[in-house]
C-alpha cells in the first residue's frame, strides 16, 4: 500500500472508517497479513487508493488497526472470563469455553486473529510478526495473572507454577485457533477445553463434565 497514489485534490467520498476498518480486520483475519492484497483491501473496504492513503497510510498501518479493532470488538470473551469475580477454575473455564465458541461462530474467519493473521510471514514482514507476538505474549500474561491471584488466595496450591501452565493454557487456545481454521466445531474445541480443565487444580474440576 506504500505505492498507492497520493490524492490529487478535490474532496474525497464520504466513508464509514470502522465499516471500512471492520471490513480490512475480517480480511486479514481470513487470509493473513501477506495474502491480503492491496485490491483485495480496496474491494471490501470500497475506498479508493487516495482514500486508504489518507486514512491509514499503508498497508502495514492499517494492519496494526485491526489488530486493535480486533481487541476492541471480537476478544470481550477473555477480558471479561479472566476479570470476573469468580473463583479461578471458574475464570479459566469461561476463558476455554468463550475461545471455543468465538473461534468457530458462523460467519467469521475461524480462529483468531492475533494467532493465524501472521503465520506464515516472510522476512519481510518482521515487524507485523513481532506485532502479533506481542498481543499473544499480552494474553499469555493476563492468563499468568489470573493464575496467580488464584495461588495468592489459597484457590490453587501454593506452589503453583502459574506462569508454566499459563504457557500451556496459551498453547491450548492457538490449538483451537489452527484446528477452527480447519473447521473444528464448537463442541469439538469444547473438548480441548475440557481436556485443558482437567489438569487444572480446583474445586471446580468435578463440576466440568456437566459445563458446556
Amino acid at each position: 500500500m506504500n505505492n498507492l497514489e497520493k490524492p490529487r485534490g478535490g474532496r474525497p467520498r464520504a466513508f464509514d472508517p470502522d465499516r471500512a476498518l471492520d471490513a480490512a480486520m475480517h480480511l486479514f483475519w481470513e487470509h493473513g497479513y501477506e495474502a491480503t492484497s492491496l485490491a483485495m483491501l480496496r474491494e471490501a473496504m470500497r475506498l479508493t487508493p487516495p482514500q486508504i492513503y489518507n486514512a491509514f497510510t499503508d498497508k502495514e498501518t492499517l494492519f496494526r488497526k485491526a489488530l486493535e479493532r480486533y481487541h476492541q470488538t471480537e476478544i470481550g470473551f477473555a477480558l471479561e472470563a479472566l476479570s470476573a469475580p469468580v473463583p479461578t477454575h471458574e475464570a479459566i473455564r469461561r476463558l476455554l469455553m468463550g475461545a471455543a465458541e468465538t473461534y468457530s461462530r458462523p460467519g467469521k474467519p475461524g480462529g483468531c486473529l492475533f494467532i493465524s493473521g501472521g503465520l506464515a510471514t516472510s522476512p519481510q514482514a518482521q515487524a507485523i510478526a513481532d506485532e502479533l507476538k506481542t498481543y499473544r505474549k499480552a494474553s499469555e500474561a493476563a492468563i499468568a495473572g489470573r493464575l496467580e491471584k488464584g495461588r495468592a488466595s489459597g484457590e490453587l496450591p501454593e506452589g503453583f507454577p502459574a506462569e508454566a501452565f499459563a504457557k500451556y493454557l496459551a498453547g491450548v487456545m492457538n490449538g483451537m485457533s489452527i484446528q477452527a481454521r480447519d473447521g473444528a466445531s464448537a463442541e469439538e474445541l469444547r473438548v480441548l477445553a475440557r481436556t485443558a480443565l482437567a489438569v487444572l487444580p480446583g474445586e471446580g474440576q468435578k463440576q466440568d463434565q456437566s459445563k458446556d
